[in-house]
C-alpha cells in the first residue's frame, strides 16, 4: 500500500499558493466527502442499471460478470497511477494543470478540452438517464406515456435541481454525497435482497457466470464479448471528481488520491453484487433484453407492479445524486479552467460566490448539459451519442497526466501519496488499459451499421479535437497559471519553491 514519503510544506493553502493560485475556494470537505463525490459520479445503480441492456446482448451474464470484475480491476490500477500525480498536484483543474506541468501548455490545453466535454457529456447521460426511469415510474405510477418530449422537459427538470442544490455551496454538497454513499451500499443491499428473497424462480450459478449471449449482430464471439466490457467502461467513470474537489478539502494531498482509489474498489465490489442479483432473478432472458428499460422489466417480472416502482425509487434517487456530483465536478472543471483563461467568457465563468461556489460555472454546466440532449427529440440514438461524448473525453483525458509522468520522470515530484517502485509498472499498465478501452468505445457495436446503430464516439472525439486546436490558435495565448498577484503572498510561494 502508498505510504506517506514527506510532509506537505507548510499548510495546504500555501502549497496551492506554491503551485500558482490564490485559495479562493472553501476547505470544508473532509475524507469521507471527498471519497463520496467520487463514488457518487461513478453510481453503480446509475451506469449499471442505464447499461444493462447493453451487457444482456453483448456477450450476455458470462461477460457482464467476469468482466465487470476484470474491467474494474483494470480500472483500480488507472486510478491508482492518478491518484499518484493528483498528490503531487492537488488542484481544482486536476488532470489539465497535471498535463500542462509535465508535458507543457498544449498538453494542458488537449487535456482540459477532453475533460471538460466528459464531463459534461457526463452530467447529460447521467440525468438523462434518471429522466429515463423517473418517466417508467410515472409510466407504471400514472399511465404517462414517455415520449422525447415528456424525458427532455423531466431531464430539464433534474438539470435545474442538480443546479440550485449546488449553488448552495461545498458544505451542502458534501452533505449529500455523503447520503449518496449509504443511499448506494443500503440500496444495492436492498434490491439484490428483494431479488434473492421474493421471485419463486432464480437462474443457476451456472447460467449467470457462464451463459454467454450474442444480439450484437456481428458473428465473432470475441467481438461482442470486447462490446460487452463497455457496460464496465462507461461505468467506471467520473472518479477524477476528488481531485477536482482538491482545493476544497482538508489534507487534500492524501485525501484526495485516497478518494479516487477507495471509489474505485468499493464500485466494483457494489457493482458485482448488483449485476449478480439482477441476473439470478432474470425470468424472461428475451423479454428483458428487448425491454426498453431492462432492469424495470427484471423488477416487473420477478415482484410484480408494486415492488418494481419501489425499486425503481431507489435507482432514481440514486440516479439523481450522481448527476448533483457530476455537476459539481464539472462546475470546478469550468472554474480552474477559467481561472487560466482557457475558455471563452472565462472572467465570467470563474467568478466565486461569497459562500465560496462558483455558481456561474454551475449554470454554464447544465445548459451546456441541456444542449447536448435536445437531439433527442429527433434522434433515438442521441442517449447512445450523449454517452459516446462522454467516454470518449474522460477516457483518455486520465491517462494523459500518467503518460507525460511516464516520459519525463525527471519533471515529476511525487507527493505524500505514493507508488513507490510500482509506480512505473502500473502507469505503463493503466496507459495499455485505456489505449484498449479507446479503441473499443470507437468500434461499431451493433450489425448491420445504420443511421441508427452507427456509433457516434469517433466523430465526437474528432470534433473535441478540432475545436481545441481552432480554440488554441485563436486563444492560446491567454492560457497561463494566475500566478498569485498579491506580493506578500508571492513571497510566500517563492520560499515554499
Amino acid at each position: 500500500m502508498p505510504r506517506s514519503r514527506h510532509a506537505a510544506p507548510q499548510t495546504e493553502d500555501d502549497y496551492l499558493l506554491s503551485l500558482g493560485y490564490e485559495p479562493e475556494l472553501t476547505r470544508r470537505m473532509g475524507g469521507f466527502g471527498n471519497f463520496a463525490v467520487s463514488f457518487s459520479v461513478i453510481s453503480v445503480l446509475s451506469g449499471c442499471m442505464t447499461l444493462f441492456g447493453l451487457g444482456l446482448v453483448s456477450g450476455g451474464p458470462a461477460v457482464m460478470m467476469w468482466g465487470w470484475a476484470a474491467v474494474g480491476l483494470a480500472v483500480l490500477l488507472v486510478g491508482m497511477a492518478l491518484a499518484e500525480v493528483t498528490s503531487a498536484y492537488p488542484t481544482s483543474g486536476a488532470l489539465f494543470y497535471m498535463s500542462r506541468q509535465l508535458g507543457g501548455p498544449r498538453w494542458g490545453w488537449l487535456t482540459g478540452h477532453l475533460n471538460l466535454l466528459g464531463l459534461l457529456g457526463g452530467i447529460a447521460g447521467i440525468d438523462y438517464g434518471a429522466a429515463s426511469f423517473i418517466a417508467a415510474f410515472c409510466g407504471l405510477q400514472w399511465g404517462l406515456v414517455p415520449t422525447p418530449g415528456v424525458i427532455l422537459a423531466i431531464f430539464a427538470g433534474v438539470l435545474l435541481l442538480h443546479a440550485l442544490l449546488n449553488v448552495f455551496g461545498v458544505r451542502v454538497v458534501s452533505v449529500l454525497n455523503s447520503i449518496s454513499v449509504w443511499w448506494h451500499l443500503l440500496g444495492v443491499a436492498l434490491i439484490v435482497g428483494v431479488l434473492a428473497v421474493v421471485p419463486s424462480h432464480h437462474q443457476s450459478a451456472s447460467w449467470v457466470f457462464t451463459h454467454f449471449e450474442n444480439g450484437t449482430g456481428w458473428s465473432s464471439p470475441i467481438y461482442a464479448s470486447a462490446i460487452g466490457l463497455l457496460l464496465g467502461g462507461y461505468t467506471f467513470c467520473g472518479y477524477d471528481a476528488s481531485a477536482h474537489m482538491s482545493e476544497e478539502t482538508t489534507d487534500a494531498r492524501v485525501t484526495a488520491p485516497r478518494g479516487i482509489v477507495r471509489s474505485i474498489w468499493v464500485s466494483l465490489l457494489a457493482g458485482l453484487v448488483l449485476l449478480g442479483g439482477l441476473l439470478f432473478a432474470v425470468q424472461d432472458y428475451a423479454g428483458t433484453a428487448g425491454a426498453a428499460v431492462p432492469p424495470a422489466q427484471i423488477f416487473l417480472d420477478a415482484l410484480g407492479t408494486t415492488g418494481a416502482k419501489a425499486l425503481l425509487l431507489i435507482v432514481i434517487g440514486a440516479q439523481l445524486f450522481c448527476g448533483s456530483a457530476e455537476t459539481t465536478a464539472a462546475s470546478r472543471m469550468i472554474y480552474s479552467f477559467s481561472r487560466d483563461g482557457a475558455l471563452p467568457g472565462s472572467a465570467t465563468w470563474r467568478r466565486v460566490s461569497a459562500a465560496g461556489t462558483p455558481v456561474a460555472a454551475v449554470w454554464l454546466a447544465v445548459a451546456v448539459a441541456f444542449v447536448l440532449a435536445l437531439p433527442s427529440l429527433w434522434s433515438a440514438t442521441a442517449y447512445g451519442a450523449v454517452t459516446a461524448i462522454n467516454v470518449i473525453g474522460m477516457t483518455p483525458s486520465y491517462i494523459i497526466p500518467v503518460f507525460l509522468k511516464l516520459r519525463y520522470p525527471e519533471k515529476f515530484t511525487p507527493g505524500p501519496w505514493t507508488l513507490g517502485r510500482w509506480s512505473q509498472p502500473v502507469g505503463i499498465a493503466a496507459v495499455v488499459w485505456v489505449a484498449v478501452l479507446t479503441v473499443l468505445v470507437c468500434l461499431p457495436q451493433r450489425a448491420p451499421v445504420t443511421v441508427d446503430t452507427f456509433n457516434y464516439a469517433p466523430i465526437a472525439g474528432l470534433a473535441v479535437l478540432a475545436l481545441a486546436w481552432g480554440w488554441w490558435k485563436a486563444a492560446g495565448d491567454k492560457f497561463n497559471v494566475p500566478v498569485v498577484s498579491d506580493p506578500t503572498m508571492t513571497k510566500i510561494a517563492a520560499e515554499i519553491v
